[in-house]
């Protein structure tokens, strides 16, 4: 069950994380949808979006699924990021990322991501697996 709506984590990341990329879509049960328009500033040459960008959209994505199932807390980190990039992604597409929490217990929550261009979202781009620390309340 969700504690926070699209809208009230939007306006949560805006006052505490506004370099964030990308837009929420949609969060559900143990799950988020976010995603990303392409700028220039995401390219590497090809033009292709770049791993960097990849890996920190993903990173959000998974924040945006735990915070829509714990509220808002701006000292849930990143512990454990592990990324397989599966193939390119245009940079003449945006990409999706869909963010699935595994685990959520009190002090650490497990999840995956996969990205995908939004020219095919059948076939994932990147592949994340990452763990959150959550802090003591």
């Amino acid at each position: 069950m969700t504690v926070m709506t699209v809208e009230q984590i939007e306006h949560f990341l805006d006052e505490v994380f506004p370099q964030r990329m990308g837009r929420i879509v949609s969060v559900g049960d143990k799950c988020a949808t976010m995603r990303l328009a392409i700028a220039h500033e995401h390219l590497r040459p090809g033009p292709r979006v770049s791993g960097p960008t990849m890996m920190g959209f993903a990173d959000v994505a998974l924040y945006v699924a735990i915070l829509a199932q714990i509220g808002p807390e701006p000292m849930a980190v990143t512990s454990d990021f592990n990324c397989h990039f599966l193939r390119a992604a245009s940079g003449e597409h945006d990409i999706i990322a869909h963010a699935k929490l595994i685990k959520l217990g009190r002090r650490l929550g497990v999840g995956e991501v996969q990205v995908f261009s939004a020219a095919d979202e059948t076939l994932p781009v990147v592949h994340v697996t990452a763990s959150y620390a959550l802090p003591a309340t």
